[in-house]
């Protein structure tokens, strides 16, 4: 069961809320309609609900807040907008990402497509999708965790109609499986084929909240669309049938030549029209909406009503029934007056004016919405003003390491920069032999000397800002809040991806030079240098530093361009920084680093480890080593900063 009470949104400087003090509930086994015009809060609402945007109010899911769930996609489903994924990545890579991030095996995958209907479309790409396609990709990734409820926003919206059905059958199909669904929607023809009750909201208010058998009693009514040149004659003539037969029935003028008749048949009105000799253009049945605010009137009781527009007065006066003959002037003026300052909306109003007919006042849904959320669980400890809504944060990925995997191997991005990178650093290795005075480790690495960064360091930078820059671009972790959840699990699996990627890349760049080198100018360049073990070690540094580099600050900017700019900024900015402080005259050494660090931990460095931490500090002493450590400090205090910061708030 959803209970949601008191969903107040902040105001909007001078404007009113969105929503205001909005309860209901959606109960399981059944399917329930929010109900309202574009603008009148129905999605404000479910964000409020989701904790999606700030606000007042609580919501129990089966009893319990989502911020006190544990794994909240494996409770509730969304289905907020479209998918908002790579446009590269397939159907199947999609929904296994998301299986990596929910934390269910991926045989879910196929199942879940054999549901929509995506079997022979596993294959495309998101960014191919027609609209209807789109959807069910959408349900299906809120179907991934099989949860408990699910919660669409307009999920029929833009489909045709035989999508619309098929949509509306799988919800079914999950209610009937003792599912909560609850979906919004501003059709109120929809609402009542679809739901078993359905809530209307008009202004951010609750104004109704009825069983669907009720709705469609109350609010949508049978009737007769006519267009006729002589419209108004028509409608007088039927008005009089009518009163002379003891019928209820109501002809309501519209612009134009339009009449809606309620209450008759498209037989009798024909067979009006044929008797008095009036054209008829159009005759045929529809279901007319009465508005959030509309009543029936008493039954049992003959009428007959020609409501027309302020233009047509002289119609309404002359339709008057013939049991008030004897009525006073004022009374039949003041009718008059009342029907024609009705408002008018897109839909046919009604105003409905039988003779001696006393409409009972139906109770407010406001104050049995009321009633309802007070005698919730949890309700009596609320304080007077609901509390308030805090924004959930997004939640890491239960399984980040497989994510990222995933994450990365989805799209051809990745290969299309390794292949790049390799072929650039090949024919620039080439070139710099050709060109001469270039030293043979930078010739391996193919990097000129006017370059801030050889082409492997850039494309491992790269593939390192696209790592979280894709996340912000794309919200596969955060589809319904466009923001990526900053958690460690997270930055490690991505650290250690990039970790990965960045020291293959340089050890294929190598070995391409290398080979480059042999078959065109033969053995004279392919030679391995004698120092091959710490120009190895400074070379895989570089690389992965690079990486690192680009995810962190992606990462803290959001944004892939400003992770690539990070990592040039690191020989362009930092380095001459750090050559400029090093360059000053030097009156103490470290010599004997190694020893002292030993001494201080008490401990023998196994297998020679005095060496190899006497190599990584001299490599950590050169200037490009130095700069990259100070950067990647830098950066990694930044992240958990911000990180830290997204939790207080």
């Amino acid at each position: 069961m959803i209970q949601a009470i008191g969903l107040t949104s902040n105001p909007r400087k001078e404007l009113p809320p969105a929503v205001d003090d909005v309860s209901f509930e959606a109960r399981p086994g059944r399917v329930t309609a929010l109900l309202g015009a574009p603008g009148a809060g129905k999605t404000t609402t479910l964000r409020l609900m989701l904790e999606l945007q700030r606000g007042r109010g609580i919501t129990y899911f089966r009893g319990r807040p989502l911020h006190r769930i544990a794994h909240p996609s494996r409770e509730v489903g969304v289905l907020l907008s479209e998918v908002p994924g790579h446009p590269a990545r397939t159907i199947r890579g999609q929904l296994g990402m998301v299986c990596a991030a929910v934390g269910v095996p991926i045989r879910r995958v196929d199942e879940v497509i054999e549901v929509v209907g995506l079997v022979s479309l596993c294959d495309e790409r998101l960014g191919t999708l027609s609209r209807g396609m789109d959807r069910r990709l959408g349900l299906a990734c809120a179907l991934l965790s099989d949860p408990h409820a699910l919660v669409l926003d307009d999920p029929a919206g833009g489909l045709s109609v035989t999508e619309g059905r098929w949509l509306h059958g799988i919800l079914r199909a999950h209610a009937a499986h003792g599912g909560t669904v609850l979906f919004s929607t501003d059709d109120p023809k929809e609402a009542a084929r679809t739901a078993d009750r359905v809530i209307t909201l008009e202004g951010g208010r609750l104004v109704a909240d009825q069983e669907a058998a009720d709705f469609a009693r109350t609010r949508l009514r049978p009737r007769v669309a006519v267009r006729s040149p002589h419209a108004a004659r028509l409608g007088a003539l039927l008005a009089k049938e009518a009163r002379a037969a003891q019928r209820s029935v109501e002809v309501v003028r519209e612009d134009g030549n339009r009449l809606s008749v309620y209450g008759s048949t498209c037989a009798d009105i024909g067979e009006t029209a044929f008797r008095h000799g009036i054209l008829v253009h159009q005759l045929a049945d529809e279901t007319g909406d009465m508005g959030p605010h509309a009543t029936l009137p008493a039954e049992g009781l003959a009428s007959a009503t020609v409501v027309t527009s302020a233009l047509l007065t002289s119609t309404s006066a002359t339709s008057t029934s013939t049991d008030d003959a004897d009525a006073p002037m004022d009374d039949a003026s003041t009718e008059d007056a009342s029907t024609e300052d009705a408002p008018t909306t897109d839909e046919p109003v009604t105003a409905v004016t039988a003779t001696g007919a006393h409409t009972p006042d139906e109770p407010g849904p406001t104050a049995e919405s009321r009633t309802r959320a007070a005698a919730s669980p949890g309700a009596r400890d609320l304080p007077p003003l609901p509390p308030p809504i805090a924004v959930r944060q997004a939640l890491s990925p239960l399984r980040p390491l497989r994510y990222e995997l995933r994450r990365a191997t989805g799209v051809g991005t990745g290969y299309l920069t390794a292949i790049t990178v390799l072929v650039s650093s090949a024919l620039l290795s080439v070139l710099l032999a050709r060109i001469g005075h270039t030293p043979q480790p930078r010739l391996l690495a193919a990097w000129p000397r006017d370059c801030p960064l050889p082409p492997a360091a850039l494309g491992a930078g790269l593939l390192g800002a696209l790592a979280f820059g894709e996340e912000f671009r794309h919200p596969a972790l955060a589809a319904d809040r466009g923001t990526v959840p900053r958690r460690l699990g997270l930055l490690a699996a991505k650290l250690l991806v990039a970790s990965v990627t960045a020291l293959a890349l340089a050890v294929l760049t190598v070995g391409c030079d290398l080979e480059m080198l042999y078959l065109v100018y033969g053995r004279d360049l392919a030679g391995v240098p004698a120092d091959w073990l710490s120009l190895s070690a400074s070379w895989i540094g570089l690389t992965v530093g690079c990486a690192w580099a680009g995810v962190l600050a992606a990462g803290i900017f959001r944004s892939t361009t400003a992770g690539l700019a990070a990592v040039l900024a690191v020989p362009v900015v930092v380095v001459p920084l750090v050559q400029k402080t090093l360059a000053g005259p030097s009156v103490r050494k470290a010599a004997g680093f190694s020893e002292r660090l030993r001494e201080l931990l008490l401990m023998q460095w196994p297998f020679g480890g005095a060496r190899y931490i006497a190599a990584g500090a001299r490599l950590v002493a050169q200037p490009v080593g130095g700069a990259l450590m100070l950067s990647l400090t830098a950066l990694l205090c930044a992240y958990l900063l911000t990180t830290l910061r997204s939790r207080v708030r």
